[in-house]
């Protein structure tokens, strides 16, 4: 089963949320791995997907999907990034769009680019 990873800044999880119900039905073909607080409000609003919360991304989530995708288990990573607030923990979040650069995977930070990448997944 292919792996995308999912996550959210606290400004968008509401978006990444709505994004993910809108396709849910193509997103039940992966498993999910998301940080803590996205992927748990992730299960609440579609408890049929199959999500695998980790770690809160500054307690090191963003770090187990970097770890995620250099070890090749992870297909796609989709990235709402809030790119008008400041994120304390900026050098994970830098490192994790860097890891995803280097492996040359699909990366989306927004709705229209996760869009996209879906559709490439579903393929």
């Amino acid at each position: 089963m292919t792996a995308i990873g999912l996550v959210a800044h606290d400004e968008k999880k509401a978006a990444m949320v709505a994004w993910v119900t809108a396709h849910r039905n193509i997103l039940g073909s992966f498993r999910i791995f998301s940080t803590g607080t996205t992927g748990g409000r992730i299960r609440e609003a579609c408890p049929e997907l199959d999500v695998t919360p980790l770690k809160s991304g500054p307690l090191g989530g963003d770090q187990q999907l970097g770890a995620m995708i250099a070890e090749g288990r992870l297909s796609a990573l989709v990235f709402f990034i809030d790119p008008l607030s400041p994120h304390p923990h900026d050098v994970d979040i830098k490192a994790l769009i860097r890891i995803a650069a280097l492996n040359d995977i699909p990366l989306a930070v927004n709705k229209a680019s996760a869009d996209l990448v879906l559709a490439g997944l579903k393929a």
